[in-house]
Formats: structure tokens, sequence, C-alpha cells
């Protein structure tokens, strides 16, 4: 065999062993790769924890504001030095989306609406520093709550319509419902954070006897908290369905109008407008107004959270400047409000300065009127008196 034989079956015996020995490589990457992910699945396999027993929705009487609860797993003994959470999730029961709370109590307390369903599930949590770095849940526990539906929907009250005027009255109004006999009646309970219990109304709004709505006390400590009512029914010869209401009072208040407008002519262009603010325990911070700003014939509506602004006239030779202003509950205090009635309206008609001029003229003159009258009178009298002492003088010499 020559040299060049030699030196070519040298070549392709070290391409088949550089070949082996990368696939030895590859072989090996492969087994501690499988060897650790097989030891995961193997230490996770192993470690596993229960739902959490007797979880169930508790409702005590609070118009819709229910408490969830439950109790830790079995078998937490090779946890003991593990904080067990929860994960909590719950909704109405047709809504498009869950809550979901991480807790580590065995309680949570939340509003529903209760003209639906209620539906929530839980389970268990082990952190990371438990299951080696891996964190481990148990399957889901599930619980429901329904309100007995008793009665035909159409007997459920209708145009169901609560305001908190000017922050201190409150005041809901409903009209029967369709389905309901003659005989039907309803009542309005309520209850929030910070009561004992439900509450009926005292002060029923009523029509031909029946209750169509409710004036409600002084809510003390009401604000920023939601507000849960129950108007249900009672009638002789049917079942009444109940309807419930949840919101928070200070998104539905309605101020009173801004009173004490002043419209005032700066100069030839720029006008003044300006109003009060309206009376009431309302912060003025928490208040934003409309105005309607009317020149001539055209109009504009503009908002602002103070209560004054300039507006530019269009034209010199406008004849009348009206505005009118409204308020409402702003974005930093309300989700939402409620706009108060419009206020009186403020006009300007004409020049100004003939307004003036008009205005210093009217008692000028009647001034000068009144002084030449009583000015002729003393005149008079005294022309007079001289006249009777001239009489009397001539009297005199004829006696004598």
């Amino acid at each position: 065999m020559d040299k060049n034989t030699q030196s070519g079956n040298f070549k392709v015996l070290n391409l088949r062993e550089m070949a082996f020995i990368h696939l030895d490589i590859r072989c090996l990457y492969t087994l501690l790769i499988c060897t650790a992910f097989g030891s995961t699945l193997s230490s996770n396999a192993e470690i596993k924890v229960n739902p959490p027993q007797d979880f169930e929705i508790v409702d005590p009487g609070y118009l819709g504001y229910l408490y969830l609860q439950w109790q830790p797993p079995v078998s937490l003994d090779n946890f003991n030095k593990c904080t067990v959470e929860y994960e909590l999730k719950y909704r109405n029961v047709d809504s498009e989306s869950w809550r979901t709370i991480i807790t580590k109590n065995l309680l949570y307390k939340d509003g529903f609406d209760l003209n639906k369903g209620v539906e929530a599930k839980i389970h268990t949590l082990l952190p990371r520093q438990c299951t080696n770095g891996s964190e481990v849940q148990s399957s889901w526990s599930e619980a429901t709550y329904w309100i007995s539906s008793q009665g035909n929907l159409d007997t459920k009250i209708q145009d169901m319509d609560c305001v908190y005027y000017n922050w201190k009255y409150l005041l809901c109004s409903w009209k029967p419902g369709m389905g309901a006999h003659l005989d039907s009646n309803y009542s309005l309970y309520y209850w929030y954070e910070g009561l004992d219990h439900a509450l009926e109304c005292t002060d029923y709004i009523q029509a031909k006897g029946k209750n169509i709505g409710c004036r409600f006390p002084y809510l003390e400590s009401s604000d920023y908290k939601d507000f849960y009512i129950c108007v249900n029914g009672s009638s002789e010869s049917q079942l009444i369905r109940p309807s419930y209401f949840i919101f928070q009072l200070q998104n539905i208040v309605k101020p009173l109008p801004p009173d004490y407008l002043s419209l005032t002519m700066k100069n030839s262009k720029e006008v003044n407008l300006k109003w009060s603010i309206p009376r009431g325990p309302i912060p003025a911070k928490c208040l934003i107004y409309e105005i309607e700003f009317t020149e001539d014939d055209t109009a504009w509506v503009t908002t602002t959270i103070e209560n004054e602004i300039y507006v530019t006239r269009t034209s010199n030779e406008s004849l009348q400047l009206c505005f009118l202003v409204r308020s409402k509950m702003n974005i930093y205090c309300a989700d939402d409000g409620i706009w108060s009635e419009w206020s009186d309206e403020q006009c300007w008609k004409g020049d100004i300065w003939k307004e003036i001029l008009l205005f210093l003229l009217v008692p000028l003159v009647l001034v000068s009127l009144f002084v030449l009258v009583v000015t002729c009178l003393l005149l008079y009298k005294q022309r007079n008196l001289l006249k009777m002492i001239r009489i009397m003088l001539q009297n005199m010499k004829h006696y004598l």
C-alpha cells in the first residue's frame, strides 16, 4: 500500500472518530437534561396538596354583601413551615370576567348583584420555597349561591331612580311592576357598612295608598361605600319578585345650580363670566361646571372646574350676550354624577356705556325736577308772603 493510500485511510478514520466524539457529547448533554427534567418531574409528582375544605358562600342578610369562607386543606403536616395561600375567583353568573384574589385568610367579603346567581372557586397554593422551586396548586373547590326566584319577573318594580340631592338628602322612587296585582305593595330595605343590620324605609312616598318611593334619613358615614337596596313586595294573590341594587352615594349626587351670576365687559372683545359656588356641603374642588354662552343667535357650550371664565366676543356689534351655568360632581370626587338644574340666565344687552349713561341720567333728571319744583314752591310762597305784607302795610296807613 502506498503512502497516499495510507494517508487517505487515516483521514477517514479521523473523521469517523470525530463524528463519534461529537455524537457522544450530544448524547451526554441529552442524558443530563433528561435526568434533570426527570428529577424535577419526579420531585413535583411527589409534592401534592389538597383543596380547601368546606368552601361556601354565606349570606349574612346584608342585601348582596356576601361572605366567601373555607377551611384549610387536610394533610398539611408536611408544610408546617410553609405559608399556605389561596387563589379565589368569583363573579356573578353570566359575567364575562372573574375577579381574582390571592389571600392567606380563610374569609373574604364582597358585594354581589343578587338579581343574578353567584359562583366562586378556590384552590390551595404552595410557595416555591416549599416545593423545590416550583409552585404547586391543588384542584379547585367550587360553590354557588342563588336567591330564591319567587314571583314572576314582571312583578318586580320598574324604573328605580335614586338621587342624592346636594350630598345631603337621598330619595329613591319606582313604579309598580307591570304584572303586579292591584293589592300589591312594596317595601324598601337598605344597608351599608357601618350598620348592624338592614333597615327598612321609615318615610315612604305614596300614591293612592301605595309605596312608590322612599325619603331616607340622614345617612351617617355612608359616602364612598357600597350602598345596598332591596325592594320586595307583598300581595295576597301572588308572589312578588324582589329587586336588588348596589351603588355609591357620591356617584348619584345632584348639586344645587350656581347662583349670583355676573357678566362683565372687560373691554371691546373680552367678557368675564362669574358665578358663586353652589350652596351646600359639596367642596368647591369636587365640582365641574357647564356653561352655555349665547351671543346674539349663536350659542356654544364649554366646561370648567373654576367658577369663572373669560370669553372672547366674535363681534363688536353684538347686541345681546347671555349665559347660564349648571354643576356636577367631577372625576376627582366621584366616578359619575348628575347635572344640577340650569341657573337663571344672566344677560347684557346693547352698548354698556349707554346703559351706564342711562343709569346715571335717570336719577339726575329726577333730582333736578325735584329741586326745581321745590324752588318754585318756595318762590311762590315767598311772593305770596310779600304780597300779604304789602297789604298789611297799606291797611295800617289807612287806619292812621
